[in-house]
């Protein structure tokens, strides 16, 4: 169906969506879907590293002689320091 659209319909579309938001409110909303974007692909990345983790050979080194680790934190943006944040991880507990 996205196909099918005409180079008419696609500027009706754009000139309908500045009208209902404003052109001052689009950047800013483009930019938060930025971040929500980067945020969810460093998710999946996690999320995928953590199951390879799991899967691999359990062939670890003592437990006394593992690295402490520190808790992981979502990358912010360059520049943003606000929307970084603990991730919660079962079992671990993100208090100093």
């Amino acid at each position: 169906m996205i196909g099918n659209l005409k180079p008419l319909e696609i500027l009706l579309i754009i000139a309908v969506i500045v009208l209902l938001f404003g052109a001052k409110k689009l950047p800013e909303m483009a930019r938060s879907l930025g971040k929500s974007a980067r945020i969810l692909k460093s998710e999946a990345k996690a999320m995928k590293k953590d199951g390879e983790a799991d899967d691999a050979p359990a062939a670890a080194p003592a437990a006394d002689t593992q690295q402490p680790v520190a808790p992981r934190t979502i990358q912010a943006a360059p520049g943003d320091v606000t929307s970084s944040r603990p991730v919660g991880e079962p079992g671990r507990t993100t208090q100093g």
